[in-house]
């Protein structure tokens, strides 16, 4: 009896175990998801996504999906962002009738698919990050993929329906990407309008393509690392990668590279300061809507009901402009007809006014998208109530850290500096002179044996070095034999050798080809492997470098007729030789023994973009 028991409790305790550490990717027709439980989750098989509810603030919750190993569960799509439902109560349910919906504490719906297809069997968590509804036949019926929120994913398609937007809402819709000017033209950014698809997406390279030709790469562009595109809470559209020892995310491209040019990014009237770390500002007679976000702008403080136009005047801030939102602008206008212009218009704010004397001139209706630049060669006049517009309020902004104030620095403990019967502490000075002089020491002897008495170290940090700086790195041959197991699952085979599958020590897996006319051995002296040829133990000078030796020569002796020579019989001299020439220069410098003088990849590109046909 005693063991009966025993196993009874033993088989419940497996059971239970299993269910814990066992995904659940799906959720069944006729199941729900309850905010109450932190269990009730959807996992995809790779664990790379979940799916549930997630806890933005108190007692406010979204139905979410988040990356599983971020290390603040980053979120890249949420059913219910305008509408958080309570942290007590609230379901997720997949009903019989073939419907998902998200309902709060109080059965009311919050959001749904509006699907009532009957056919609808489970909803999965993709290993994409999609969660699709699907039926028996594995036909995806819904999926969130067709409505991204503020984040675009691998495979992701963006189309002209799509959109992704901030979660931080603006007022206003302007354009400021890749131009602030909504009349530029496209063909300057190497963009066409004839694109009748408009579909966009990025790949697991972490190159994005649109059809009408955008294109930019990921700065670690390569497989294994996951990417999301975000457009964030600022404004900017930015590529993430992400760290997965860490589960920190950082930026590898973004769209705007001086925040002060994403429109709105200080709110209504507030101002942004370029300089180390662009700020927001308030000008001089306005103060913070909200002071714990900036992003709302400011707002007078004074009444700007219009009367009488005479009640009003103007206070000049140089280097300052507010962008768009001209009810009129005028050109070759004094500065006088221009000042008038606004006070007769009860709709003006403001005015700015380039180049003293005969002009530009810009009437505002709002003041929004505003920025202050050294380089403004313009000033900007704020209509205000007569009697506040003083010349030295407008100096500098006054706002989040616009100002600096002179601070007293103390070294060591403030007690050091107090005085007891007119004499200094002494002992707190030497006190702190040995522990200074303790660590000065430390720090020497840690960098002779890191420099001088472990060899191995500093070889491992001139690898790293080589592998930040680069982004690539070498690998040996017996680091290939291992990752291959031998060169033993061979993938694919070309004219100068057989591709094989390798699996490094990180896991990341690799197509590792092996060159047909080179024996085993290590990399030597900076030269590419496939630059030697060994026959019977000895080194020979491969095709490859006796071509581009013999080419070398021809170039420096100004032969003529060189190109003829290179350049293959069966085009019948149809070709540009300028082209030609620059091809055949091009390839031979990406050869170089001395891989300081190979060109990057990016002057590679830029000269091939600049080869224009004869």
């Amino acid at each position: 009896m005693t063991k009966t028991v025993f196993l009874f409790l033993f088989c419940c305790l497996m059971k239970s175990s299993v269910s814990k550490n066992t995904i659940q990717d799906h959720l069944n027709r006729g199941s729900f998801l309850s905010v109450d439980d932190d269990a009730h989750l959807i996992t995809s098989r790779d664990n790379t996504f979940t799916c549930g509810f997630y806890g933005f603030q108190t007692n406010a919750y979204w139905f979410a999906i988040w990356f599983t190993n971020s290390k603040d569960r980053t979120v890249v799509w949420t059913a219910n962002s305008n509408k958080p439902v309570n942290g007590h109560g609230s379901k997720l349910t997949l009903h019989t009738n073939g419907a998902m919906v998200l309902t709060d504490i109080d059965g009311t719906i919050v959001w749904g698919t509006n699907t009532t297809s009957t056919d609808v069997d489970r909803a999965v968590l993709l290993n994409t990050g999609n969660l699709i509804l699907m039926n028996t036949k594995g036909q995806i019926l819904w999926q969130s993929f067709d409505y991204p929120t503020d984040t675009l994913l691998p495979s992701q398609t963006l189309t002209k329906s799509k959109s992704l937007k901030s979660t931080l809402r603006k007022e206003i819709s302007s354009v400021y990407w890749p131009s602030p000017d909504p009349g530029f033209n496209i063909w300057d950014y190497r963009r066409t309008s004839y694109n009748s698809s408009r579909i966009a997406v990025f790949n697991d390279l972490g190159v994005f393509k649109s059809s009408d030709l955008l294109r930019f790469n990921a700065s670690d562009m390569g497989f294994g690392i996951r990417r999301r595109l975000t457009m964030d809470y600022d404004g900017n559209l930015r590529f993430y990668s992400l760290n997965e020892s860490t589960g920190l995310w950082s930026i590898s491209w973004q769209a705007v590279a001086q925040p002060c040019n994403i429109h709105g990014i200080c709110g209504r009237n507030g101002i942004c300061v370029y300089g180390g770390k662009p700020e927001c500002s308030c000008p001089p007679h306005y103060e913070w809507s909200d002071p714990t976000d900036f992003s709302q702008g400011c707002k007078p403080t004074f009444n700007r009901t219009c009367v009488n136009s005479t009640r009003f005047g103007f206070l000049p801030m140089r280097y300052t402009d507010y962008f768009g939102f001209d009810l009129k602008f005028s050109s070759s206008i004094s500065f006088e007809s221009c000042r008038n212009m606004c006070l007769a218009d009860c709709r003006c704010q403001a005015f700015v006014y380039k180049l003293p004397g005969i002009g530009d001139c810009y009437v505002k209706s709002a003041l929004f998208n505003g920025y202050r630049y050294p380089k403004f060669a313009g000033t900007i006049y704020l209509k205000i109530p007569l009697g506040m517009q003083t010349p030295e309020s407008a100096s500098i902004p006054t706002g989040s850290k616009a100002t600096c104030a002179d601070v007293p620095v103390t070294i060591g403990f403030p007690s050091m500096y107090e005085l007891s019967g007119g004499k200094v502490k002494w002992v707190y000075l030497y006190s702190f002179a040995i522990a200074f002089g303790l660590v000065e020491a430390l720090v020497i002897v840690m960098g002779w044996w890191i420099f001088y008495g472990n060899n191995e170290l500093l070889k491992n940090l001139e690898e790293g070095y080589r592998m930040v700086s680069s982004q690539f790195r070498g690998f040996s041959y017996k680091e290939l034999l291992k990752a291959t197991q031998n060169f033993k699952e061979e993938i694919g085979r070309g004219g100068s050798g057989v591709v094989y599958k390798g699996i490094l020590e990180d896991e990341r897996v690799v197509a590792v080809k092996r060159l047909g006319d080179v024996s085993d051995g290590e990399l030597t002296k900076g030269i590419r492997l496939s630059n030697l040829i060994v026959h019977g133990g000895e080194e020979e000078e491969s095709e490859l470098m006796r071509f581009a030796r013999g080419t070398k020569t021809k170039i420096r002796e100004e032969k003529g007729l060189w190109i003829e020579e290179i350049v293959d019989p069966r085009l019948g001299g149809l070709f540009s030789r300028k082209q030609a020439a620059i091809l055949v220069e091009v390839g031979l410098s990406c050869v170089e023994e001395d891989r300081h003088k190979r060109p990057t990849m990016d002057s590679v590109v830029q000269v091939l973009i600049d080869c224009e046909p004869e």
